[in-house]
C-alpha cells in the first residue's frame, strides 16, 4: 500500500465537526442508520447504471459484521463505489451529497426511475460519536481502472488518504469503536437498531458475528409503497396492528401515492377505539415518518392536525426539507402543502364512511366527536368540510340517537326557517325537556340537542353553516320575528315587583312567550357564556365575566299565578325560589341547595 497522503477537509474547521458530532443528533444509535441508509444509496445508484450496463448486475446486499474482541463494526456493500476523487468530494466535505450530484445529472424518465434516496447531508459522519477511528475502504464499480482506496480520520480536522487493493467494487466502512460506546458491539442491541430504523429498505442486510451464523435482519414489506391492488385486506390489518401495537381491526385506511412536482406515498389508519392517551398533551402524536423506506422519527406530527391526533399511519417521500440530523423536520411549504392533501383524504374518508355506512360512522362518533369537534377552531379552511362530519341527536328523535347532521337538518326545515336551532344541556332529557325549547317543539320546529362540554365553545366558533345562522335557543332574541306578548297593567305591577326582589340576581325580569309549559326560565344575552362555558371557564380556573341572566316568567302558568297571590315576606321567598327552580331547570345549582328544598316542601304541603 502506497504511503498515505494528509488532507485537511476542504472548508471545515475542528471546531465545527465537534459541534456537529456532539449536538445535531439527539441519541448515538442514528450512526447505524446512517450508514445503511448511505450503503443502500449506492447499491440504488449501482441498480440504476447497471440498466445501461448489464456487466454492473449483482446480488445487491449490505452486510454488517461485528467484532466484540477489537469493538470493531464493519459495514459493506457492493454497491456503485467511490474513486480516490469521489471519496474526496463526497466524505472530505462536510454536507457534500454524492446522491444529490448523481441525481442532478439525470434527467427525463430516467430520474424518475432512479429511486435513490435523496440528500443526506452531513449524515456519515455521526460516526464519529460512537468511534475513536473511521476507515472507509471503497472501489468504483465504474472506474474500470480504480483498484481501490483508503479513507482513514479519527474525526479531527484532517483525514488520510492512501490506495489500498480492494477485491470487489464496493465500500466497506470499519467502525472502531471508542470505550464509552461499546454497547453497539452488541448483536442483540445492533439488531433491535437496524430492526427498528432500516427494516425497509430495499436491498437485503445481512449481520455476522463470531459464533454466530449469518442471519438477515430485514425482510419486511414497505406495504405502503405498493399499488393499493397488490395489498391484502389482511395485509393492512396486520400491518395496522404492527404499527399500533393494537389488538382490533383498524376501521378503515386510506392509502395514496402522489407523484409529480411532488412524491410521496401515505397508508392512513382510523382506529376503532380511542387509545388511553388520547387526551394527554404530553403524549407524542404524529405519524411515523420514513424517507425511501428509511425511518426518520416516530411521531412526525407536522402532516396532520392536532385534532386529526388519532389517525394512525405512515407518510415515505424523498422531497421532505429536512435538517442537517434528518431528526427534525423544517418549516417548508412542502410540508404544509402534504399536510393540507392528507387532511383532506382523511376527511373525505370520513364523509364517505357517513354516507355510506351511518352506524359503522356512529361507532366512530362515540370514540372521536369530541376531538374532531376541535377541528373549526383549529383548521378555518376546513370549518365547513369538519362540520359537516358533525352529528347530533334531536328533538324529533325521540330514543336519544345521535344521527343527525347539519345537511339533513337543513333539507327538513320549513321554507321560511333560516336558522338552525340547537339546545344545550348537561344530559339528552335535560336538553330534550329545556324550557329554552318547549315554543319551538310546539310549533314542530326542529332543534339539535348537544350535550358534550365543548358544545357550546364549538357552535359559538362555527356561527354558521351553509348560510344558516347557528342559534343557541338559550340566548336572549334568538327570534328576531317574535313579538313581544301584551301584558295589563296588574302583570306589569306582578313583573316590577319580581325584579325588585331579584335585582342582585338578574338583570331584569320579562314576560315570556316561548314558555309553553314551565313557569320560568333564564336567558342570557347573545354574547354572554351559557352555563356551559361558565362551567369550562371555572374549571380552568379563569375569571368569569361579570354579567346577569334575565328572568322570563310564564304568566299562564299555576306558579306565577299564586306568586301574585303572595305579599310580603312571602312573596319574596317564593320570587327566590321561582329564580332556583329556573337555576335547576338550566343545569345549574341553586346557590343553597337545602333552602330551595325546605320551601320546595313548605309548598308542596
Amino acid at each position: 500500500m502506497a504511503k498515505p497522503k494528509t488532507k485537511a477537509f476542504q472548508t471545515e474547521t475542528k471546531q465545527l465537526l465537534q459541534l456537529m458530532i456532539h449536538s445535531l443528533y439527539s441519541n448515538k444509535e442514528i450512526f447505524l442508520r446512517e450508514l445503511i441508509s448511505n450503503a443502500s444509496d449506492a447499491l440504488d445508484k449501482l441498480r440504476f447504471k447497471s440498466l445501461e450496463d448489464s456487466s454492473l448486475q449483482s446480488d445487491y446486499a449490505i452486510s454488517i459484521s461485528l467484532d466484540p474482541k477489537n469493538n470493531i463494526i464493519s459495514i459493506s456493500d457492493n454497491g456503485i463505489g467511490m474513486t480516490e476523487a469521489e471519496l474526496i468530494e463526497n466524505i472530505g466535505t462536510i454536507a457534500k451529497s454524492g446522491t444529490a450530484s448523481f441525481l442532478s445529472s439525470i434527467t427525463g424518465d430516467k430520474q424518475k426511475d432512479s429511486q435513490l434516496i435523496g440528500q443526506f447531508g452531513v449524515g456519515f459522519y455521526s460516526v464519529f460519536m460512537v468511534a475513536k477511528e473511521v476507515e472507509v475502504h471503497s472501489k468504483s464499480a465504474v472506474d474500470k481502472e480504480d483498484d481501490g482506496h483508503l479513507w482513514k480520520s479519527s474525526g479531527e480536522d484532517t483525514y488520510e488518504l492512501s490506495k489500498k487493493s480492494k477485491d470487489d467494487h464496493g465500500t466497506t466502512i470499519m467502525i472502531y469503536l471508542n470505550d464509552e460506546n461499546k454497547e453497539f458491539i452488541d448483536e442483540s442491541r445492533v439488531s433491535f437498531i437496524i430492526s427498528k430504523y432500516s427494516q425497509y429498505i430495499n436491498f437485503p442486510i445481512y449481520l455476522s458475528a463470531e459464533g454466530m451464523e449469518k442471519k438477515r435482519l430485514n425482510d419486511n414489506e414497505a406495504i405502503w409503497l405498493k399499488s393499493k391492488r397488490s395489498v391484502k385486506e389482511d395485509e393492512y390489518k396486520e400491518f395496522y396492528k404492527y404499527l399500533s401495537h393494537d389488538f382490533d381491526d383498524p376501521l378503515l385506511w386510506i392509502h395514496n401515492k402522489v407523484e409529480g412536482k411532488q412524491e410521496y406515498s401515505n397508508l392512513l389508519y382510523i382506529p376503532k377505539k380511542s387509545p388511553f392517551d388520547l387526551w394527554n398533551r404530553d403524549t407524542p402524536k404524529g405519524l411515523k415518518l420514513f424517507i425511501q423506506r428509511v425511518f426518520i422519527m416516530d411521531d412526525a406530527a407536522h402532516f396532520l392536525p392536532i385534532y386529526l391526533r388519532f389517525v394512525k399511519g405512515v407518510i415515505d417521500s424523498s422531497d421532505l426539507p429536512l435538517n442537517v440530523s434528518r431528526e427534525i423536520l423544517q418549516e417548508h411549504p412542502l410540508v404544509d402543502s402534504i399536510k393540507k392533501a392528507l387532511t383532506k383524504r382523511v376527511l373525505d374518508a370520513l364523509k364517505k364512511l357517513k354516507k355510506d355506512d351511518m352506524s359503522t360512522y356512529q361507532e366512530f362518533w362515540h370514540e372521536f366527536g369530541l376531538a374532531l369537534k376541535e377541528g373549526p377552531a383549529e383548521d378555518y379552511e376546513n370549518k365547513d368540510e369538519i362540520a359537516s362530519l358533525f352529528i347530533f341527536a334531536s328533538s324529533k328523535n325521540d330514543d336519544g340517537e345521535i344521527n343527525v347532521d347539519l345537511d339533513s337538518y337543513i333539507e327538513r326545515m320549513e321554507k321560511d326557517q333560516d336558522k338552525i336551532y340547537y339546545c344545550l344541556g348537561d344530559t339528552y332529557e335535560a336538553a330534550l325537556n329545556s324550557p329554552h325549547i318547549e315554543s319551538l317543539k310546539k310549533a314542530d320546529t326542529e332543534v339539535l340537542l348537544l350535550t358534550d362540554r365543548i358544545d357550546e365553545w364549538l357552535m359559538t366558533t362555527l356561527a354558521e353553516y351553509n348560510g344558516k345562522e347557528l342559534v343557541n335557543a338559550a340566548k336572549a332574541d334568538f327570534d328576531d320575528a317574535e313579538s313581544k306578548p301584551k301584558i295589563s297593567k296588574d302583570n306589569e305591577k306582578l313583573i316590577e315587583r319580581i325584579a325588585s326582589k331579584l335585582k342582585d340576581e338578574v338583570a331584569e325580569v320579562v314576560v315570556s312567550s316561548r314558555l309553553v309549559d314551565s313557569a320560568a326560565r333564564l336567558v342570557t344575552a347573545k354574547h354572554d357564556p351559557g352555563i356551559q362555558m361558565r362551567k369550562i371557564l371555572e374549571s380552568a380556573g379563569q375569571k368569569i365575566p361579570d354579567s346577569k341572566p334575565s328572568l322570563e316568567v310564564n304568566l299562564k302558568h299555576k306558579l306565577i299565578k299564586k306568586l301574585d297571590t303572595l305579599e310580603g315576606r312571602e312573596f319574596t321567598n317564593f320570587s327566590k325560589f321561582l329564580l332556583d327552580y329556573a337555576i335547576i331547570a338550566e343545569g345549574g345549582s341553586p346557590k343553597d341547595p337545602s333552602k330551595y328544598l325546605r320551601q320546595l316542601d313548605k309548598f308542596l304541603i
